[in-house]
């Protein structure tokens, strides 16, 4: 198969200074000579981006992912290797760096459009779907000074994705705009997949990554560690980078009458209590309390919500149709998962000890702790749950 980009044997060092802001006294003292270490960002990176696929480079902050990506856009050069492209190249790295913030929106699509290589015929007749794709008609013939910085970087990914080169790379820019504004970039991606184009992402989205590229390179500390189908090497990464975390249950808020409390809470897997699990396991939630008087049936709750605020989940013991006669004193209660049902990605829970009237809480503890969830069974397309249907084949009439 045609490689569209060669990397070959690419390394790429900075100088980081240790003194870059000397007086001029100093200067003139060391002869004129700044203190640096040498850092290599890359090392000896070598492999073949194929014509045609959606290519994804992954790997922790610092791996040298956004470093290789600017070597492939030529804005640097290599220290030792060469890359090599085949076909016209755009890449999409600062979104809106070539606008003009006194500049109306109109007049910086067809600034930045002849930036990235098109003529003004082009821009006249692409301009409406730029436009339109952007979502910013109503402000189009403002200067972009004042529009919001969603608006702002839509807009430069609306023109930047129609110039439609033959090798496309994108860095971080999954996550640009609303849910819906996500959907089109997405769908424009896949059109441009299905046209022949290629396309290199780096992203930390790792359900993105995996669902929209062909083929991965794992890249850690600026040395490469694998190339590989998408489908099983994000997994990998994925399991690999989910270490379990200092668990710090004093952050949060919480609120109650306080005659009894939440004082910690665990994620158990296997007996264990762990921060780090994966789509499908059993695990048990294990809520500690101390009642400082007797509380006659209490009720018993918890709440999940992504990190950004999401509310995903919420349950209590009313409803599960568990109410103890009274406690007194310290214990614990548990709420058994057989299959946690939710799809990778961070997540907070929260915990509460109420009345049986589900009014008058005793105490209610935000964000408790904080956990992560890896792949697992089942294995689904996209979302925060898991439904763990069954595909039946096409029946025919």
């Amino acid at each position: 198969m045609t490689a569209a980009i060669e990397v070959d044997d690419v390394s790429k060092r900075f100088r980081l200074y240790a003194d870059r802001n000397q007086s001029l006294k100093a200067a003139l003292l060391k002869g004129g000579r700044a203190t640096y270490e040498d850092f290599w960002a890359l090392r000896d990176v070598a492999f073949d981006v194929p014509e045609g696929s959606t290519f994804g480079l992954i790997g922790e902050n610092g791996s040298g992912k956004s470093t290789l990506l600017k070597c492939m856009a030529r804005i640097l050069l290599p220290d030792k290797g060469a890359v090599r492209t085949r076909g016209r190249l755009a890449a999409l790295l600062e979104l809106g760096s070539g606008f003009h913030p006194e500049l109306s929106g109109r007049e910086n699509v067809f600034l930045n459009g002849s930036i990235l290589g098109l003529s003004r015929g082009e821009l006249d007749r692409r301009f409406e779907e730029i436009v339109d794709f952007s979502g910013v008609e109503q402000f189009i013939d403002q200067p972009v000074k004042n529009y919001s910085s969603g608006m702002y970087v839509r807009l430069g990914f609306a023109v930047a994705i129609h110039v439609d080169p033959d090798v496309l790379l994108v860095d971080e820019v999954l996550a640009v705009g609303d849910a819906a504004f996500q959907r089109k970039c997405e769908e424009r991606f896949a059109d441009l997949r299905a046209s022949g184009r290629t396309v290199v992402l780096v992203s930390h989205a790792m359900g993105s990554m995996r669902t929209l590229c062909d083929t991965v390179a794992w890249l850690e500390h600026g040395e490469l560690q694998r190339v590989g189908p998408s489908s099983s090497l994000v997994d990998d990464y994925v399991d690999g980078s989910h270490e379990d975390r200092v668990v710090d249950q004093q952050g949060g808020t919480r609120w109650g009458s306080g005659e009894a409390q939440v004082l910690r809470v665990e994620v158990l897997r296997d007996g264990q209590p762990r921060t780090s699990f994966s789509t499908g396991d059993s695990v048990v939630l294990r809520l500690h309390y101390e009642a400082h008087q007797r509380i006659e049936n209490p009720v018993f709750g918890w709440s999940i919500e992504t990190v950004e605020g999401v509310y995903v989940w919420a349950h209590h013991s009313r409803d599960g149709e568990m109410v103890p006669d009274a406690i007194e004193g310290r214990g614990h209660v548990d709420l058994v998962v057989d299959a946690l049902p939710l799809q990778p990605g961070v997540f907070d829970l929260s915990a509460s000890v109420v009345a049986y009237d589900c009014v008058h809480e005793y105490d209610h503890r935000k964000r408790l702790l904080r956990f992560d969830v890896g792949f697992g069974t089942p294995r689904e397309s996209g979302g925060l749950v898991v439904f763990g249907g069954r595909w039946q084949p096409p029946v025919s009439r």
